[in-house]
């Protein structure tokens, strides 16, 4: 088993010599003539290595990719009506309670006579008392059936952040294809810092949370005011692309964040209007629910690690068996809070040819998340130090899925030497391959060429028919790269999950 290598500040580590692989099902070895991909290359051999994980691969190891570091939680979820309280500031009766953050599917709202979406003014206002303490849950209109993740798709909300005896007010859209935007009760200066109100828990607030669709030059505007209050407004623009993604609200309620395991807050509301309806909660209103009143135990809880060899099958391989699972950022700080799954192969370096390809499926993804598949190496990557300089782990080439909020996800190529020069694609270079936590299998291929770009070398990547490429930049090829492992290798800055799959892939294994 690989562990985690603790070194002093500015430690380089040592090489490591790339194990045999023993007898077994270690792969099929395959000799390739003619590397060729649309648009042309160079003729060149390559040993690839074909995994279908039909069953568990010997010749694959890690290190904490299954944790027992971090424990299983228990989740409590108690809010919706009650009937016998009156926090928020009308009569006795109101709906809120217990919210906990946790990845499992929670909601109490009420469903809308029809279906809006991002072409239908909608408003909602009331009273609102936040408990003393944490939480974080969102108050809004969402479309029940798409609950997943966060930022959660087909969501319109204020998201309440409960910051012990004061809370914060953020207010949020994603849409249909998981694109966000956001704005606070405060002040953000855009590239530079976001600034929220401080404001008191535990008393009454009357709030209003409205949506224009003609607003911000007809691309839409999103507002939250509570009222009163000196720095208790919010705006928030819808951008015109994702006005085109679309969205569609079937309810509006309460939904706890569903990032992972966190600490549970109380909110409480009353006298609601939702597009003029009025709710006062003198009685029962029927709203819908689901796992609103469930107490279990999650093992989403961060970064408890969870991800290898699995039996399942939705990766879109022909038979049960492939890789992935959920996958948290790691945190090069502590070596616990590494981890990586891979195949153990020969050596290989930046002045090799690599490729790799496969299917890959992605079921669930959450804001400021990295999943990553590529080259490592076993020591060099889970090298632990305690620099923030790097996201890329050392000695590093392949593929990340991962993304800002506002664009959902994408499927693109990074690098990183054994030392500080690393390189990530980018919009502005190439059009990137998007994909999306809908549970579809896709075809996804990786070329490594050294002697691309006027011999920089030029890593491209596809998933079904998009494509993009990544220049390595000028000396980086000749700074170097040892790789002895191929599979699932986690990030150097913590963050939060994916759960994805991969199967039927074929490797670059050795460089002759």
């Amino acid at each position: 088993m690989t562990k985690g290598v603790k070194r002093e500040p500015g430690e380089r580590p040592s090489g490591v010599k790339a194990p045999v692989l023993g007898a077994g099902r270690a792969g099929v070895w395959l000799l390739v003539l003619g590397l060729m991909w649309s648009g042309g290359g160079a003729m060149v051999f390559a040993a690839l290595r074909v995994e279908n994980f039909d069953f568990e691969p010997p010749s694959w190891e890690g290190a904490h990719h299954r944790s027992t570091f971090f424990e299983a939680r228990q989740v409590i979820q108690d809010f919706g009506y009650s009937p016998a309280t009156g926090k928020a500031g009308g009569r006795t009766g109101e709906i809120g309670g217990r919210i906990q953050p946790a990845a499992e599917k929670a909601y109490y709202g009420y469903p809308l006579p029809s279906e809006q979406n991002l072409d239908s003014p909608m408003s909602a206002e009331g009273l609102l008392y936040v408990e003393p303490g944490g939480g974080h849950c969102l108050l809004g209109f969402f479309r029940a059936g798409t609950l997943e993740g966060w930022r959660t798709p087909n969501t319109l909300a204020v998201r309440i952040n409960g910051r012990g005896h004061t809370f914060h007010c953020h207010l949020e859209y994603c849409t249909s294809r998981w694109r966000a935007n956001a704005g606070v009760a405060g002040e953000i200066v855009p590239g530079e810092r976001v600034t929220a109100t401080e404001l008191v828990s535990g008393r009454s607030y009357a709030w209003k949370l409205d949506y224009e669709p003609e607003g911000s030059d007809g691309n839409g505007m999103l507002r939250f005011v509570l009222s009163d209050v000196e720095g208790g407004t919010a705006w928030c623009a819808v951008l015109p692309e994702h006005r085109a993604d679309g969205a569609v609200f079937d309810h509006f309620g309460i939904v706890p964040v569903m990032k992972a395991w966190d600490g549970a807050g109380e909110i409480w509301v009353d006298n609601v209007k939702v597009n003029g309806v009025a709710f006062e909660f003198n009685e029962d209103p029927g709203w819908a629910a689901e796992g609103n009143r469930s107490e279990y135990i999650t093992n989403d809880t961060r970064p408890k690690f969870d991800f290898g060899w699995s039996p399942t099958q939705y990766a879109g391989g022909e038979k049960p068996g492939e890789l992935g699972g959920l996958i948290f950022r790691g945190d090069c700080r502590e070596p616990e809070r590494m981890a990586c799954y891979g195949d153990r192969i020969a050596r290989l370096t930046l002045e090799d040819p690599i490729e790799a390809s496969g299917k890959v499926v992605m079921l669930r993804g959450v804001s400021d998340s990295t999943a990553s598949i590529g080259f490592y190496h076993a020591e060099h990557s889970m090298w632990s130090n305690p620099s923030q300089k790097h996201a890329i782990p050392m000695d590093y080439l392949g593929i990340n899925i991962e993304g800002p909020s506002s664009e959902g996800f994408f499927f693109y190529p990074v690098y990183r030497t054994h030392g500080d020069a690393a390189k990530a694609a980018t919009r502005g270079e190439s059009e990137l391959p998007r994909i999306y936590p809908d549970g579809k299998a896709h075809d996804w291929a990786f070329r490594y060429d050294p002697a691309g770009a006027g011999g920089n070398g030029r890593i491209t990547v596809r998933l079904d028919g998009q494509e993009c490429r990544l220049e390595l930049e000028a000396g980086d090829r000749e700074a170097g790269a040892t790789f002895n492992r191929f599979g699932i290798c986690t990030p150097w800055i913590d963050g939060n999950s994916v759960r994805a799959y991969f199967d039927d892939l074929k490797y670059s294994c050795s460089a002759e």
